[in-house]
């Protein structure tokens, strides 16, 4: 006769709820691992703030982080240019001054030219840069971008007091002009406020910037601004 076993007591039924509790929470978190690979796997990735950011892509509702969080890394920077074919040299930092420019590159191809060509830039400015040509300037048909320059040692408006410009550390692009691939050339100072095609076209390259650049100002902000496209990564957004 086998020996008879010790009878278990019945469990309480606050370790019956306990159990239960335990065993939904293991089917949610199961259910949850599935529904992240899912998304992870089919979801657009310019939709998902996870993924790197890629200029290659299409603008989507994650791609803002991804690109904040791609601009605050100059390895990421890189990474994200190198991807896209795009070639830039990087320059040695520069100290005139108060001013300086400092993990700084000029883009050499890939992107669309900039004349004079290859100015120097800080990394998160390139990067801005590059993604407003992928995603305005060539849709709009734009074959060469007309500037004013990046770098220039001076205060907010040449003012002999008060803070630094962004163009202080080349952090800022001031955009003439636009010649475009069936060779008009259209300027900010005759075509911003035509009233017609230009205008619209010039309207909408601005427009087009405010997801890559942090302060964008034209002629609508002021009359400091009435010949150029200010576009810069500092501090203060602002697009206007």
């Amino acid at each position: 006769m086998p020996p008879l076993r010790p009878r278990l007591p019945p469990a309480s039924p606050e370790a019956l709820g306990l159990s239960a509790v335990w065993a939904t929470l293991l089917d949610l978190a199961l259910l949850a691992i599935l529904l992240f690979w899912a998304i992870d796997a089919f979801a657009p990735p310019q939709d998902l703030t996870w993924k790197p950011f890629r200029l290659d892509r299409p603008w989507g509702m994650a791609s803002g982080v991804q690109f904040e969080r791609a601009a605050r890394a100059h390895a990421a920077c890189r990474a994200a240019l190198r991807e896209a074919g795009i070639a830039c040299t990087e320059e040695p930092p520069r100290v005139e001054g108060g001013c300086a420019t400092r993990n700084a590159v000029r883009l050499r191809g890939g992107v669309t030219p900039l004349s004079p060509a290859a100015p120097v830039m800080p990394w998160p400015l390139a990067l801005a840069y590059a993604a407003w040509d992928r995603q305005t300037l060539r849709p709009a048909g734009v074959a060469r971008v007309d500037h004013y320059g990046t770098y220039a040692c001076r205060n907010v408006y040449g003012r002999a007091q008060g803070r630094r410009s962004e163009h202080a550390t080349a952090n800022a692009l001031d955009v003439a002009g636009v010649r475009l691939k069936d060779g008009r050339r259209l300027t900010v100072a005759r075509d911003f406020r035509d009233a017609g095609e230009a205008e619209a076209l010039l309207r909408a390259l601005r427009d087009g910037a405010c997801p890559m650049f942090r302060a964008i100002l034209s002629p609508d902000y002021n009359a400091a601004h009435a010949d150029h496209l200010h576009l810069d990564r500092g501090r203060y957004r602002l697009c206007r």
